[in-house]
């Protein structure tokens, strides 16, 4: 009987020199995270159903994976695997409560699992990247301006393409709503707005209308919707609509908050803007939020996160405030594989490999390779028994920066260092094995 060997659908599983370059991409992004004082966690990959459900939120409710453990799916004792991780987050807060320090800084880089439809690019198993600041009763806005520098640092590092953090902030919505007796639907008033770009003037006032918006509400969006511009013009242009709100005023407060303090943290202005049109998830926030895109268009979104009021108000009566981002690892990756944007593909981790020349060169070959791994260099070395071809064929395979044969010449046992140069050249040195070092530091 054949077995199909495929992996299920929507699971990525890659080549080794794709993990190679999703690993090197993975810690780059923890170590910057680390960087800005975000403890590492890593909490269950289970959870008890009860914990996943108790946002309530029906369209998950459909994705969630039960583990099948004899029970019905949402009796009290049945489990299930997490969807996301911020919901462990919270019930990781209202457990140790007592124990942690507050504004709690935490990054968990890990494997979530939904039951939605795979297809190109969305996955039912897949990597998130969050950082989250979670205070206690309260929680300085300060703290929305440092994520973004967060994110800005990650995306310098990762060096795959221009990109744009985009910011705006819920309550200016809130306001604008309370300010002009808007009580249509306000997701379906922002999937008006966020086409502003995309279609005339007359197409949204029908849109509007059938919402049931008078013609003074109508009016008041359409100038809200034309501030756009530089950051210190979107501010100016928002103060200048005099909308007399006590929520819009808050939320345009904040704003500016967010953009002097962006300021003092390094962030270039090349790399960040107010855009009022961000509507992505502002059903979970209440102030803040952020969405970064690639300038590359075949990619766009690629983070989002922002304010929330209240992270564990299902699992304790402590109120919890905080602010939180996260990087859709999996499917970026799988975007920039797609595009052929990847940086390095190689086959190996290796920054050397050593090939014995014969079986005589074997016990030296060894003792260099140890050399070499006692000084944190990776080596990989090649103990199988073949002819010198195949072994040179193995070396070309690989693609390392470096390969040291061992061989014997005028019985004189020598350590011979290839480098592949950027013309394609083999360029080959007899050295010491301290020498070699130095080389391939």
């Amino acid at each position: 009987m054949n077995i199909n060997t495929q992996p299920l659908s929507g699971f990525m599983e890659l080549l080794p020199g794709e993990q190679a370059e999703f690993d090197r991409l993975k810690n780059l992004i923890e170590q910057t995270y680390n960087l800005f004082g975000f403890t590492s966690l890593d909490t269950p990959l289970i959870e008890r159903s009860e914990i996943l459900l108790a946002k309530g939120s029906s369209e998950l409710d459909t994705q969630i994976y039960f583990v099948n453990n004899g029970l019905y799916a949402k009796e009290p004792n049945s489990i299930a695997l997490r969807f996301d991780l911020t919901v462990p987050l919270a019930r990781y807060v209202a457990e140790h409560n007592e124990s942690l320090t507050f504004p709690f800084r935490r990054c968990h880089i890990g494997k979530v699992y939904r039951g939605e439809r795979a297809q190109r690019g969305r996955f039912r198993e897949f990597y998130q990247c969050d950082i989250d600041i979670i205070g206690k009763n309260k929680l300085s806005v300060y703290y929305d301006a440092e994520l973004p520098s967060v994110i800005y640092q990650v995306f310098k590092r990762l060096n795959i393409g221009a990109f744009k953090i985009k910011i705006s902030n819920r309550k200016i919505f809130n306001g604008l709503f309370e300010q002009f007796n808007i009580t249509a639907p306000f997701s379906e008033v922002l999937r008006i707005i966020d086409k502003a770009l995309k279609v005339t003037t007359e197409e949204l006032v029908e849109e509007f209308t059938g919402l049931g918006l008078d013609n003074s509400q109508i009016e008041n969006l359409l100038k809200f919707m034309e501030v756009r511009g530089s950051v210190e013009d979107v501010i100016s242009r928002l103060a200048a609509l005099n909308i007399q709100n006590a929520l819009f005023e808050e939320g345009l407060s904040e704003l500016k908050i967010v953009i002097q303090t962006l300021e003092l943290l390094g962030v270039e202005k090349d790399y960040y803007e107010i855009d009022l049109g961000i509507v992505r998830g502002l059903d979970y926030y209440t102030g803040t939020v952020y969405e970064t895109v690639l300038q590359d268009s075949r990619i766009g979104s690629v983070c989002s996160g922002g304010r929330y009021d209240d992270l564990a108000s299902h699992y304790t009566k402590e109120k919890h405030p905080g602010v939180g981002i996260s990087i859709g690892l999996s499917r970026l990756f799988w975007q920039l594989k797609e595009f052929g944007l990847l940086q390095n593909i190689n086959k190996t981790i290796a920054q050397v490999v050593i090939v014995p020349n014969d079986s005589t060169n074997l016990p030296t070959a060894i003792s260099v390779a140890a050399y070499l791994r006692n000084h944190s260099i990776k080596t990989d070395l090649l103990l199988e028994d073949m002819p010198i071809k195949r072994k040179f064929a193995y070396i070309d395979k690989l693609n390392v920066p470096h390969a040291i044969v061992v061989k014997t010449v005028n019985d004189t046992e020598v350590l011979s260092l290839q480098h592949k140069e950027s013309d394609g050249s083999i360029k080959k040195q007899e050295l010491t094995k301290e020498e070699i070092l130095k080389q391939i530091l």
